[in-house]
């Protein structure tokens, strides 16, 4: 089992301290969270709590992930990072791919890429991007990630997206894993055929089962099965020797550990409760597996 702390809906100034301690603490990464904007007034639920609000992320302080990744990065030499996840739908692909790109290179290639689409039609009208055919649009866009990697030249001709042949430079050295977020089929379907690996936003262990089962499934029949691939998911049942070898055997390969349930609107921690806590879990799970 890996394990990755989760920094972000905190003050700025946590999250360099944070990256240094995580480090030290012996975890194997860091996973963040991304929120571009809170509109005023919303018609889309939330998918991943139990009434479908999102009132629990109103003035919740988010830094722009891609920043806060190379930020870390630059104060951190081992410990690899990991968008959980990221709302590349709304973004424009080719910017995207860049700032990637620059990420492994400043990084020495310790980012992982975790994408999803976004639930929420809001983000779509904030950032101009249509909210029909966002599906598509999605995999449109992961191609593109995928062919601006080469260092050669790549064009797209596309239902969504048309572009031109170009060349990135510099690019990775190796390629960045993309893990797909996203619980609903037509999302693990996806991990299945493009992923390197799924995430999942919070599901009890029957539940969780059940979607790794599926993956397995469709990764069958799309003939990837034989092709290395990593199970994410948040830390609820890892905080026992049990809890853990459990997950482990319906195959989770990665554990997301947080102190904190912003779905219950909970305060956040001092800095100093946090690296405490952190250390704490390090002790009995991390350096102990």
């Amino acid at each position: 089992m890996r394990f990755s702390y989760q920094v972000g809906m905190s003050d700025a100034d946590h999250y360099l301290p944070l990256a240094k301690a995580t480090e030290a603490a012996g975890y194997d990464g860091i996973t963040i969270p991304d929120s571009i904007c809170y509109p005023q007034e919303c018609s889309s639920k939330y998918p991943y709590n139990n009434d479908g609000s999102r009132e629990f992320l109103e003035s919740v302080p988010f830094l722009e992930s891609l920043i806060a990744v190379a930020a870390m990065a630059a104060v951190t030499e081992r410990i690899r990072f990991a968008t959980f996840v990221y709302k590349l739908a709304v973004r424009q692909a080719p910017v995207v791919a860049k700032q990637v790109q620059s990420i492994q290179q400043l990084s020495n290639n310790r980012f992982d890429f975790g994408v999803g689409i976004s639930p929420w039609e809001e983000d779509f009208a904030v950032c101009g991007v249509p909210w029909e055919k966002r599906g598509k649009r999605f995999d449109e866009q992961i191609d593109i990630l995928r062919g601006l990697e080469s260092g050669e030249f790549f064009g797209y001709d596309g239902e969504i997206h048309q572009m031109p042949a170009n060349k990135m430079c510099p690019v990775p050295t190796s390629p960045t894993e993309i893990l797909i977020g996203g619980h609903a089929e037509p999302a693990l379907k996806r991990a299945a055929r493009v992923g390197d690996g799924w995430m999942c936003a919070g599901a009890d262990m029957e539940q969780l089962g059940a979607y790794i089962r599926r993956i397995n499934e469709l990764r069958e029949e799309y003939g990837t099965a034989d092709k290395p691939f990593r199970v994410f998911t948040t830390g609820q049942n890892a905080f026992t020797k049990e809890g853990i070898e459990e997950l482990e055997s319906i195959g989770v390969t990665d554990v997301i550990i947080a102190f904190r349930n912003v779905y219950e609107m909970e305060p956040d921690h001092s800095l100093e409760q946090k690296i405490q806590m952190m250390n704490w879990y390090a002790g009995e799970f991390v350096n102990a597996a």
